[in-house]
């Protein structure tokens, strides 16, 4: 390891101590939702059997990868609102961090794009739905987005610790941000930024192009139904994961998607907030408000809990 530090400084969120407080019950109660809801849709498409389906097999990755989406980052984040003085991370954690918050989120752009298919045969080729998308084709393109994710970030994440950080170990940010990890360097990052860039490009676009195409031929088989029941009927199978497409594809577009990954500290916390804090707060409000059978089994576990409970 060629850096020069051996720990970083996080100065977080700027303001007095009462303020960080407020924050810090805003961030805790987002975080404890996001938790709990998550877990709440694992649990439920574990234990009823109506929704023993792929749709629901990709939604409990989902959810899983949500879940740790926001663990990896907001933990880290209330720690430091909570501490009086300046935040400090060892070169080892920031690793693991930069790391598996990068990971993390290219398999959900990876999965997206897989349950975007799995929606195209469900619509368009509904005969023979459970014939493709059957259990081992399931389970391995789970594992295949799961190893992609975390295979493609070791050489980005090894890569940019191998710069030396001789200016400062101080990182305008409330976790181990790569675009300001690079700003501390003394090293000219120009060209592995711009390699960054176009990796970031390669993920979020080819993740996006099967989600577009697929949607294409759906909306396409749609229009073709001639009943307004049928229209509902299609639509609904959509769009849970059409509005959750829209929401992290649009915050992860205006973070990654610039050559120069050395963007404004302030920009940065604002997206890096919209993805690791509200966008995995609002995924059970998406898959369950929006989605029929899921809201039928919530119901069907509460009233079977209630009658627990009074025998």
């Amino acid at each position: 390891n060629h850096s020069s530090a051996t720990e970083f400084c996080l100065l977080g969120f700027h303001g007095s101590q009462k303020l960080h407080h407020i924050l810090f019950t805003i961030f805790f109660f987002f975080y404890s939702v996001t938790v709990m809801g998550n877990l709440v849709i694992i649990m439920i498409v574990c234990v009823d059997k109506h929704l023993h389906s792929p749709m629901y097999f990709f939604l409990i990755h989902l959810s899983v990868l949500e879940t740790l989406t926001t663990t990896i980052v907001v933990p880290v984040m209330l720690w430091g609102l909570l501490q009086p003085g300046i935040q400090t991370i060892s070169l080892a954690a920031c690793v693991a961090q930069l790391f598996l918050y990068l990971a993390v989120g290219t398999t959900e752009f990876a999965l997206l794009g897989a349950m975007a298919v799995d929606r195209y045969v469900a619509v368009c080729n509904p005969l023979r739905y459970n014939i493709i998308m059957n259990s081992r084709t399931c389970t391995w393109v789970v594992s295949a987005c799961w190893v992609f994710g975390f295979l493609s970030e070791i050489w980005p994440v090894y890569t940019t610790f191998q710069f030396t950080f001789c200016k400062s170990n101080v990182l305008d940010h409330f976790f181990c941000d790569r675009g300001q990890l690079l700003k501390l360097s003394c090293d000219d990052t120009v060209f592995t930024e711009f390699i960054f860039f176009l990796m970031a490009i390669f993920i979020i676009v080819g993740s996006l192009i099967p989600t577009i195409v697929s949607y294409t031929y759906i909306i396409s088989t749609i229009l073709k139904i001639p009943s307004a029941s049928g229209w509902r009927k299609a639509f609904s199978t959509c769009a849970s994961h059409f509005t959750f497409v829209v929401i992290g594809y649009g915050t992860c577009f205006f973070l990654y998607m610039k050559p120069k990954q050395t963007q404004a500290a302030e920009y940065s916390k604002i997206v890096s907030l919209l993805i690791s804090v509200v966008t995995p707060f609002l995924n059970p409000f998406i898959f369950t408000l929006r989605n029929d059978k899921v809201k039928e089994a919530l119901g069907n576990e509460v009233k079977r809990c209630c009658q627990l409970l009074k025998d």
